[in-house]
């Protein structure tokens, strides 16, 4: 007997994603609508290929303060494929200067509004290989970009991309985009958002502290002063993040508690007990961890945890579901005693497309630099001279 329409492109999205009917399949089961012969649907793809049927498949000259659309789809149907790799590489032409927005519906606002690198997982304008199941990056040295998050749309799709470089042009930007048409979607098929945010966090005492090192800890019940991954008004459900933490010195980052709240509720309605327990790992970690649904795409190689360190969690089987709103933060460190570079790309499903908030100017989400064993020993020598520059002197004196 033959699937109902829609029942079939419900199939589509249940490898990952609830909707708003029902429960998450298996991925077996997924893998069991394979064999699924449909007529429904047709597949269709926007890329860069050469229209002349020659090599250069590829769009150019993308100079600076330009936007290019990449794809403008009209009538009903589900984006299911993104992939796209871009020159200059990274040392020329950062990652973070490349903004992607995506339009649903016919909205004049984004639903999408990320750079291209923190959204496909790739931090700091850095370029390394990583693997979950919404979106990857693949080789070279994860130069590929790759997103495999469903994205429907009722009427039309648009994707562009603005340069944001202040003097570097794009001289190749290649790309797919698949996606399924239909005649009409089911009507609780929620549509795709994400929005990145960035923060240069201040100890919200005034000083940093940490494992009661310096003074005892703080305590923070409200979650004043966390940081923010996403605040969403609508209903719909929270699907995953990509988190970035840059650590300017060897002390461990992730005491901070994830604090959700849902529904306009004053208190956390979800209230974590650590950054690396939101993530599914424990006690510190810094190995790399590649899960369909967590991991861990870039640690330090530093003392402690100095450094860059990229992490995921997405909310396959679990989605954080919401009525009226969510505001999704997290501690810097615990009580926000901690200062630390934060980036993060949350994405979400809601009932209807809305526009994001605009996010960080360029110029105040530029990465900061890598702090190295020449500051470590300038840091020394500093402590040095305040306790008095005694011979015996060793670094580990209280």
């Amino acid at each position: 007997m033959k699937s109902k329409p829609h029942n079939l492109l419900r199939v589509t999205l249940a490898a990952f994603l609830l909707t708003s009917a029902g429960f998450a399949q298996s991925l077996t089961s997924d893998l069991g609508s394979l064999a699924v012969i449909r007529s429904d649907v047709k597949s269709k793809r926007v890329s860069s290929h050469d229209r002349t049927g020659g090599n250069d498949d590829r769009l150019t000259g993308i100079g600076a303060g330009e936007r290019r659309v990449i794809a403008d789809i009209p009538g009903a149907g589900i984006i299911t494929h993104i992939w796209i790799t871009i020159a200059p590489l990274p040392d020329r032409l950062s990652r973070n200067d490349i903004v992607m927005r995506m339009y649903w519906d016919g909205n004049p606002e984004p639903s999408v509004e990320a750079p291209i690198g923190p959204f496909f997982g790739q931090g700091w304008n850095e370029s390394y290989n990583y693997v979950s199941l919404p979106l990857s990056a693949t080789p070279v040295n994860g130069r590929a970009l790759v997103s495999y998050f469903p994205m429907p749309f009722a009427s039309g799709a648009r994707i562009e991309i603005e340069n944001q470089s202040p003097a570097q042009s794009i001289s190749a930007f290649y790309y797919y985009v698949d996606y399924l048409e239909v005649d009409s979607l089911p009507p609780d098929l929620g549509r795709f958002h994400a929005w990145y945010n960035y923060e240069l966090t201040g100890p919200a005492s005034g000083s940093i502290n940490e494992w009661n090192l310096l003074r005892k800890e703080s305590q923070n019940p409200t979650g004043e002063s966390n940081y923010l991954i996403a605040d969403i008004t609508g209903k719909g459900h929270f699907a995953g993040v990509n988190y970035y933490v840059n650590s300017p010195t060897p002390m461990w980052y992730g005491e901070g508690d994830d604090m959700i709240y849902i529904d306009g509720s004053a208190a956390p309605t979800l209230n974590g007990t650590g950054t690396e327990d939101y993530f599914n790992t424990s006690w510190s970690p810094k190995e790399l961890l590649s899960h369909p649904y967590v991991g861990y795409g870039r640690v330090n190689g530093e003392t402690g945890w100095l450094g860059r360190t990229h992490v995921y969690r997405f909310h396959i089987n679990d989605p954080i579901y919401f009525d009226r709103s969510l505001r999704f933060t997290i501690e810097h460190g615990h009580a926000n005693d901690l200062a630390l570079e934060l980036a993060s790309v949350a994405y979400w499903y809601q009932e209807r497309a809305v526009g994001v908030k605009p996010i960080v100017a360029r110029e105040a989400r530029q990465p900061k630099p890598i702090i190295t064993s020449r500051d470590v020993f300038r840091w020394h020598d500093a402590w040095r001279r305040a306790a008095g520059e005694g011979p015996a002197l060793w670094g580990n004196e209280h």
